[in-house]
């Protein structure tokens, strides 16, 4: 193709003057320049570096020698070079060249120009130098052809509809204007010199040509570069917001996890059953109000992080790692740290509340018989320490001797009652009773009280017993009325202790034993009645012996400080009391009726609701399992079923207005029911997670399924193979009997990067479409990069801002590192590194 082109060159003004043109605009980029062919290139130096700038080779080193065998050597060096690119040059030798030979040295640079400028356009490089060879006069002599050669590749620049043909000249100069000012293409031809001409220079026009073939070829590839970097930069920002909302979202659900879990394990009781009830409204507006909202923006943000690991997957981007705390893992572990501290906090709170009423009723029952037994002590001690004996008289000797042994009979019957009050107060402190100190300070008193009245019934008795001996007369019917009246009044005191004392039950039967235990002291009434009416017989006999004997009718028993009128007092209340404790038995037996009618409501709502979530639950697993239909089927299907369950959701509000019903009547179990309120809470929340889970599953499959380009006959098949592995469990067993051990290595890489040991159906499907999938990579964003730059390994701010559109020219530039390799200007940016860190395979 190249031979004897020298032969037939033409000598026109227009061909130095385009070769030098053609000539300057590539030296330019090394920075220097030519004025006149043949004399600068006789060197041999400017012609080997305009060889090394056009094939972007280095050539042998040039001698820098100013002797005539110096410049021959550089110019043999490029003729050689040339010759490589496989030129065969004829009838051009170094010595032409160096003695600036004008035919020759124009030869050359054709020779140069078609390898290097017009080769490389193939066909179309046959076409120019047809076009040219064969319409020397028009079109390229009206300027049409060059006007229409710019409209073609950009219309923005010339308005081709308002050329006139009959205007050569202003063609000519408004393109030749256009490609030198817009197309960075120096004017190689002179407009008049073409119009003038009968034929104007075809290697000419061929170079100018070519020159506008390269400029249309760099920007058709600078768009296509910029085009690609576009569509990767949208999908990288796109992902990034992603990320960043979850973060957001991941640090809010955190921080309430974080605030809320101390307040669960706070098992600080309070000292009322009033403020034990306040907290109990408190965890139960926690339950209706306050955690359902959280439990859906869990949910949610699985599902997000769930779409945004399924769109890196897709775009060929490394996998999303939260910060550090933030993963979905973290965020279940602190949720299961949440529900761990709620587990058992109602239980606890119920606890309390049973043992504050218990210590209520116990310290009340601690006072009584407090009470009861200072009124009795009160006074003895001065009475047991009076030395009357001194004075009396025989009869009133044994009148106090009689009445000392009342006492002392009196004291023994007051010892269980003392026992009693140490008792309770010891079960007060055992349950940790608020006032305790108080309590303690007064069961003391009331033993230190018991041991000194002891003592001093003892110094007594001995005093008595040794007058005794000098009395001899006393009154035995005020001494048996004081035996016998004694024990009973305390008998009654007993009685009306027990028929005042409170009672707390919590079921039928248990009020069954009170009713039965009541029955039974009524039935021993008649006998304590013959006691009361022996009593009165005692007490009429000394009337009667009085009023025979003359004795006046105020005369007081010397035995006993028991007087009859509080006997008969005492009779009476106890008579009052029995009918009064009847009422309290059949009420609290009908409040308890009430208990087991609302146990009953319970368990019928939630003996339906159970098995209801149960068959939910079923109906959702069979769903995500079927084949037969298409993807948009099942979440249609699914669809339906989330709606029948948010409509079922009054039946669950209903069943919690029956059991805060339960329990603010203090009920504590249900013998007709299996689930617990807690239990149809698990339920429902582990319902609405598994429908949201399951459809964002349908979602994601539907978005792999399109992008990836995979056909419904393909998803079903992919969930009978998937289905047919999972139920015999053999998954792991057949991709681990593998003949190729690195393949299933790799392979176990892609399905199951953290190494669970469980294969999920998205990892299987993209395990089956990743190795087709037509994605960008690295390697190609690079090549896009380094045609925008020119073939430099590094880029300018100037050129992202020229190449590409505002918004992704500044996002590479905030984010691309500066360039560290030697020769670099200011300013230069690393794409390399920019590249390979989008795609994960370097830190960016």
């Amino acid at each position: 193709m190249y031979q004897n082109r020298s032969r037939h060159m033409r000598n026109h003004a227009s061909a130095p003057l385009t070769f030098t043109a053609w000539c300057n605009s590539h030296l330019r980029k090394a920075g220097t320049q030519i004025e006149n062919i043949e004399d600068d290139f006789r060197n041999g130096l400017k012609l080997m570096l305009l060889l090394e700038v056009i094939s972007g080779e280095r050539l042998p080193k040039p001698d820098r020698g100013k002797m005539r065998f110096h410049k021959i050597a550089n110019v043999n060096k490029a003729l050689e070079f040339i010759t490589s690119k496989g030129v065969k040059l004829v009838s051009i030798g170094a010595e032409e060249i160096v003695d600036g030979n004008v035919k020759m040295t124009l030869g050359m640079i054709w020779t140069i120009i078609l390898r290097f400028a017009i080769q490389d356009i193939s066909v179309e490089g046959e076409m120019i130098s047809h076009k040219v060879r064969h319409h020397h006069s028009s079109p390229w002599k009206d300027g049409l052809a060059f006007c229409a050669l710019i409209h073609r590749h950009r219309p923005d620049l010339l308005d081709f509809s308002k050329l006139n043909k009959d205007d050569p000249l202003g063609n000519l100069n408004l393109a030749f204007d256009i490609a030198e000012k817009h197309l960075d293409i120096p004017k190689m031809l002179d407009a008049e010199d073409i119009i003038n001409t009968p034929k104007p220079d075809e290697r000419a026009i061929m170079t100018y040509v070519s020159c506008f073939y390269h400029a249309f070829a760099g920007a058709e590839q600078a768009e296509t570069a910029a085009n690609r970097i576009c569509k990767v930069l949208g999908v990288n920002q796109e992902n990034e917001k992603m990320m960043e909302e979850y973060e957001r979202l991941a640090s809010e659900l955190l921080e309430w996890i974080r605030r809320t879990t101390p307040w669960l394990e706070n098992r600080t009781p309070e000292k009322s059953v009033a403020e034990m009830q306040r907290k109990l409204e408190d965890f139960r507006d926690y339950r209706r109000k306050h955690k359902p909202p959280k439990v859906q923006e869990k949910c949610q943000l699985e599902i997000n992080f769930n779409t945004l690991q399924t769109k890196l997957r897709i775009s060929n981007r490394p996998a999303f790692m939260p910060s550090e705390g933030k993963m979905v893992s973290d965020i279940a572990s602190a949720w299961q740290g949440l529900e761990q501290a709620e587990k058992g906090y109602e239980e606890w709170l119920l606890t309390e509340i049973r043992r504050l009423e218990r210590l209520d009723h116990l310290a009340e029952k601690f006072r009584q018989k407090a009470t009861n037994h200072e009124n009795w002590a009160s006074g003895k001690e001065l009475i047991l320490s009076q030395k009357d004996y001194e004075t009396a008289t025989l009869t009133e000797i044994r009148a106090l001797l009689r009445k000392h042994e009342a006492f002392e009979s009196d004291l023994a019957a007051h010892q269980d009652r003392v026992e009693q009050i140490a008792a309770i107060a010891q079960e007060l402190n055992e349950l940790d009773y608020h006032d305790v100190a108080s309590v303690n300070q007064r069961c003391q008193s009331i033993c230190d009280l018991w041991d000194k009245l002891g003592t001093l019934t003892q110094k007594r008795r001995e005093s008595l017993e040794r007058t005794e001996k000098l009395l001899e007369t006393i009154d035995q019917l005020f001494l048996e009325f004081a035996k016998r009246s004694a024990p009973f009044n305390n008998w009654m005191e007993g009685a009306m202790e027990d028929l005042q004392d409170m009672f707390i039950v919590h079921t039928i039967e248990e009020v069954q034993s009170l009713i039965a235990a009541h029955e039974q002291f009524k039935a021993t009434l008649p006998e304590a009645d013959a006691e009361r009416q022996a009593i009165l017989g005692i007490h009429s006999e000394v009337q009667k012996i009085s009023q025979s004997y003359g004795v006046k009718a105020n005369i007081i028993n010397p035995f006993s400080t028991i007087t009859m009128e509080e006997l008969l007092n005492k009779w009476e209340k106890v008579k009052k009391l029995v009918p009064q404790r009847d009422g309290a038995l059949q009420e609290e037996m009908a409040r308890q009726h009430t208990h087991e009618m609302l146990r009953r409501q319970f368990a019928t709502q939630a003996n339906l609701i159970g098995p209801w979530i149960q068959a939910r639950m079923e109906e959702i697993g069979r769903c995500s399992l079927e084949i037969g239909g298409t993807l948009e089927d099942q979440m249609t299907q699914l669809k339906q079923i989330e709606h029948v369950i948010v409509a079922y959701k009054p039946n669950i509000d209903k069943l919690e207005g029956e059991h805060q019903l339960i329990q603010e009547s203090l009920v504590f179990d249900n013998k007709h029911t299996n689930y617990t309120m807690e239990h149809i809470r698990v339920g429902w929340e582990l319902l609405l997670t598994t429908i949201a889970r399951t459809i964002n599953e349908i979602e994601t499959q539907i978005l792999t399924r399109d992008a990836k380009g995979i056909s419904q006959q393909q998803m079903n098949e992919f969930r009978s193979s998937f289905n047919h592995f999972d139920r015999v469990q053999c998954y792991y067993i057949i991709l681990n009997s593998a003949p190729n051990k690195v393949e299933f290595a790799r392979i176990m890489m892609l399905v199951d990067p953290n190494a669970t040991g469980l294969v999920s159906f998205q990892s299987f499907i993209d395990f089956m479409t990743r190795e087709t999938a037509d994605t960008d990579t690295a390697e190609q964003v690079v090549a896009s990069f380094r045609i925008l730059a020119a073939d430099k390994p590094f880029i300018l701010v100037d050129e992202l801002r020229r190449e590409l559109p505002p918004e992704q020219a500044e996002y590479c530039i905030m984010r691309m590192p500066s360039y560290a390799g030697p020769g670099a200007p200011p300013g230069a940016l690393d794409y390399t590194a920019f590249s390979t860190a989008l795609y994960g395979e370097s830190d960016l």
